[in-house]
């Protein structure tokens, strides 16, 4: 059985891609090109997708208009990730210096920060929703 011209045009052109395809994929690479492997620095920005790399960090949930926990202890420089699981918009905001800030988190969705560096108390608050306080502790 032969093909006709279009279903060799076809099949050729479907190779062509899985070999484009293939070739891209081994260009690939998460290195400084010396074998060693590397990776992107922390984010403060907002973010809905979860990350893979949260051993270690630190959570806050928003719930009922309340943060939980409302009083965090974490070491400098923790990831912390806040994720909103009330049904208005959030920010988790530190007063004051405004040490952090994740802006606007939407419902169901997450933000994250670096804690600072600097041991100390930071006190937080809901820009939208005032009232909303809570603190974190960095030592």
């Amino acid at each position: 059985m032969s093909l006709t011209y279009p279903d060799r045009v076809h099949t050729a052109l479907r190779v062509g891609g899985a070999c484009v395809l293939l070739a891209l994929a081994g260009c690939s690479s998460n290195g400084d090109g010396n074998g060693n492997e590397t990776t992107a620095p922390a984010t403060t920005s907002a973010s809905s997708a979860p990350s893979t790399s949260n051993v270690g960090a630190a959570h806050i949930s928003i719930k009922n208009f309340t943060f939980i926990p409302a009083t965090l202890q974490v070491r400098p420089g923790t990831k912390v990730i806040v994720e909103n699981d009330d049904s208005v918009p959030h920010t988790l905001t530190a007063t004051g210096d405004q040490a952090f800030n994740t802006g606007s988190i939407d419902p169901g969705e997450t933000a994250t920060f670096i804690a600072p560096s600097a041991s100390g108390s930071y006190p937080y608050i809901c820009t939208i929703h005032p009232n909303m306080k809570g603190t974190l502790t960095v030592s």
